[in-house]
């Protein structure tokens, strides 16, 4: 197994700050590890209150009105049948630093990385669906453009509006992750081992092919590079999907399970850096968490919203072109609780 060295790691952590400032970061994949965390220590009462008492003193909480549109423009709810889905948005948006100390700032911001979590009502595995920032959709009130472009326009409501007026279900949390957190809890775990499809270098680091362990600061090549790839985003996409299966991986192995103060580190890492709508507290986390205490890596399904390619729009913009026919079936799909035998055959 490749560790990238010494050499190239310092590379990065060297690097110009103007590059560095360029550099987005998908922070908002470390949102599902926070339920595979509470699910890691689902079997011990007292531990949860302590793991729950550390995330509610650190998370940011946002209101009501700061996460979600009114409701008179949502989708109606599902039938009762699959009322205990759970649909939620995790967010990585252009924010440095504390993102709690930066929420007057996130309109304007674009969200670099979207992905929707769907937990069925049955707690059968989880389904990760990553939509490529480029999708050129209708954006409620400022016609097509860009979907990362919601959070410029109108902040955390409009995204979610806009992700909802696709999937024609109901968001039901948001969770916005800062990459300082993300690195912590990277390195608190010792390191994620990925399985490189693609070799490529990125700011004088090697990526070999194969597996490879990524710390804090070298996963933010792998998952942030794009142009070294033919088809650009969409191995970016993919990148990122096996840094999660790594990452979520490593928090659900015995080493972690049995080792309460890695799993205490890891929520201490990530949670002053995890900003979510107020619904998203910490008995809902543990709630969660116990839903999914029998998660394991091979329940976790990964796949990217459908699109046909990329294009050009009428004002020259590059942007990746929404399948909409396949749309519909993934929203009926969100709406029947199905997503698990859409994932299975987007495979």
């Amino acid at each position: 197994m490749a560790r990238l060295g010494d050499t190239e790691l310092d590379a990065l952590a060297t690097a110009e700050p103007s590059v560095r400032r360029r550099r987005r970061w998908p922070w908002v994949v470390v949102g599902v590890v926070v339920l595979a965390l509470v699910a890691a220590a689902g079997v011990a009462l007292v531990y949860l209150f302590s793991l729950n008492q550390t995330y509610t003193d650190n998370v940011t909480m946002l209101d009501e009105s700061e996460s979600f549109p009114d409701v008179s423009v949502r989708p109606d709810p599902v039938d009762e049948a699959h009322a205990e889905a759970r649909n939620i948005l995790l967010l990585g948006s252009d924010i440095r630093g504390d993102v709690g100390d930066d929420l007057d700032d996130i309109r304007g911001q674009r969200s670099d990385t979207i992905m929707v979590v769907h937990i069925p009502a049955d707690n059968e595995g989880v389904q990760v669906m990553s939509i490529m920032r480029d999708n050129w959709v209708p954006i409620p009130g400022h016609g097509e453009a860009k979907i990362n472009a919601a959070l410029s326009y109108g902040g955390v409501p409009l995204t979610v509006q806009t992700i909802e007026d696709i999937i024609d279900v109901r968001i039901d949390h948001v969770a916005i992750v800062d990459f300082e957190g993300f690195a912590g809890l990277t390195d608190a775990l010792g390191g994620v081992e990925v399985n490189n499809a693609v070799p490529f270098t990125r700011s004088g680091v090697t990526y070999p092919e194969g597996h490879i362990t990524l710390d804090g600061e070298s996963a933010l090549g792998f998952v942030r590079e794009r142009y070294s790839f033919v088809d650009g985003d969409y191995q970016r996409v993919r990148n990122q999907q096996a840094y999660l299966r790594g990452l979520i991986r490593g928090v659900l192995s015995r080493d972690t399970l049995t080792d309460p103060g890695k799993i205490s580190d890891m929520v201490g890492a990530i949670s002053p850096y995890l900003t979510v709508d107020s619904g998203l507290d910490g008995p809902t986390i543990v709630d969660l968490g116990l839903r999914l205490r029998d998660l394991r890596t091979e329940d976790i399904d990964f796949f990217t919203s459908p699109t046909l390619g990329t294009g050009t729009s009428a004002d020259g913009q590059s942007i990746v072109r929404p399948d909409w026919d396949a749309l519909a079936q993934v929203a009926e799909a969100f709406r029947s609780d199905t997503v698990d035998e859409y994932a299975a055959d987007a495979q």
